[in-house]
């Protein structure tokens, strides 16, 4: 497909076909499975890691967390700034190349240090996935198929991070803990020459109508002009604050869970191969496929939608995630769990179906940099930092039960995420009646 495939062919407005548009949709999907695979790797392997390379809990948390997102989050915003202004399929295929290359280099890692610099390149890669592929896919579908259309581009997470438990695992069982980073990386680069060869760039605002002459000769706006006016709105502000809330539960937990399933739970490295990788496959990505359909039917009715959807989701999770904790076994333990995999996850197409329509076609980049910074910064930063350093805190009085003991204390963000999610329905309920939330 060149690149003229969308900006002139097929459609001389830009539009591209059905055909066209499933493609590129799937190839996005697949280098966002690439993307959490690469990312939740190190989570997956976490006991033979530590077993080979004697790391702690606060260790592990801070390079799976905050050492990660500091890289990942703020090297977005330039990335995006840019990719605003240039070629977005090229900006995404050189980041998956950086990324996957960046992988294998962690499966050479010898000690805590190397493997803190091969981390922190993941996440230099990392941070130009995501936000251009957001707005390729806006460009590419219409607003009333957005939802459904990022929600399938968001089975990445779920998806990668269920491959990466039953082909990681059973790798890492069968040989050694450092093959799949040979593998995965390997895979990753193959992947970046193809998104480059296959997906066309696509028109910027094909399906948000006609700019008006004057709309069409205004230049962009600069760099932190883009930034002030993104936190400058209260809507936008308030969903990445929420989103960060949420997101601080989701990777808390997913950086953890294998690690405590194995530790507290009893589970083998075989088992956790296949029954841990359905429940986050199967939960996460039924999930994060309803909440889609839920957002396309609900959104065009009421703008509330974008935030009553989560904030419900975040309330009925929470008695489950509490069983996940306490529960003596491994099997009664991923039978709760199955029901915060899928609720967990409905925040994330909500809010990005939200910013995405809100904001400019020449802005949606720079807008998904910018939510992932707040969301990521938050959930990836602080999540498994505060975990791996409550199991640390708690490690002499509760002993090799201080896992459990962490993951109870991450319990009160579900209440957390949940008014704050309340308190941007009320925000969008009276910005709408004002006429301020027209988009």
């Amino acid at each position: 497909m060149s690149e003229s495939a969308v900006e002139t062919g097929g459609a001389k407005s830009g539009v591209a076909n059905p055909g066209q548009r499933g493609l590129v949709l799937g190839l996005l999907c697949f280098v966002y499975v690439l993307n959490f695979l690469d990312r939740q790797l190190l989570s997956i392997l976490a006991k033979p890691i530590q077993d080979a390379l004697q790391i702690s809990d606060g260790q592990l948390g801070l390079i799976t967390g905050f050492y990660f997102a500091l890289f990942y989050c703020f090297i977005a915003i330039p990335v995006g700034w840019l990719a605003d202004r240039t070629n977005r399929v090229r900006v995404l295929s050189i980041a998956c190349g950086l990324w996957s290359a960046a992988t294998a280099a962690c499966g050479m890692a010898n000690n805590y240090g190397q493997l803190v610099v091969a981390r922190m390149a993941v996440g230099v890669g990392e941070a130009g996935g995501v936000p251009p592929s957001y707005a390729i896919i806006s460009d590419y579908f219409p607003r009333d198929q957005r939802g459904t259309a990022l929600a399938i581009f968001n089975l990445g997470p779920p998806l990668g991070s269920a491959l990466g438990v039953a082909f990681g695992a059973s790798l890492a069982a069968a040989f050694d803990w450092r093959l799949p980073f040979y593998v995965i990386g390997g895979i990753g680069v193959a992947t970046a020459i193809i998104v480059w060869l296959v997906i066309a760039e696509p028109k910027r605002g094909a399906y948000d109508g006609a700019p008006s002459s004057n709309e069409a000769k205004t230049p962009r706006e600069p760099f932190f002009s883009t930034i002030g006016r993104f936190f400058a709105n209260p809507i936008l502000l308030l969903a990445a604050l929420a989103s960060g809330a949420a997101n601080f539960i989701t990777y808390g937990l997913s950086n953890f869970a294998t690690l405590f399933l194995m530790r507290e739970k009893g589970m083998e490295l075989s088992e956790v191969a296949i029954w841990y990788a359905l429940v986050v496959g199967l939960g996460m990505g039924g999930g994060i496929f309803v909440s889609g359909r839920l957002i396309d039917k609900f959104g065009p009715r009421a703008k509330t939608a974008y935030a009553i959807i989560p904030a419900l989701s975040l309330v009925l999770a929470l008695p489950f995630f509490l069983g996940f904790v306490w529960a003596p076994q491994w099997e009664l333990a991923l039978a709760f769990l199955m029901v915060p995999m899928f609720l967990n996850s409905f925040f994330l197409t909500a809010t990005v179906t939200l910013v995405q329509g809100e904001v400019s076609a020449n802005q949606r980049v720079m807008a998904g940099a910018l939510l992932l910074l707040v969301m990521n910064f938050i959930g990836l930063g602080l999540g498994p930092t505060f975990v791996g350093a409550a199991s640390d805190f708690f490690s002499p009085n509760f002993g090799a039960h201080a896992l459990q003991a962490a993951l109870y204390a991450l319990s009160p963000m579900y209440l957390i995420a949940a008014l704050l999610y309340l308190a941007l329905a009320r925000l969008i309920k009276a910005s709408t009646a004002s006429g301020a939330f027209a988009r």
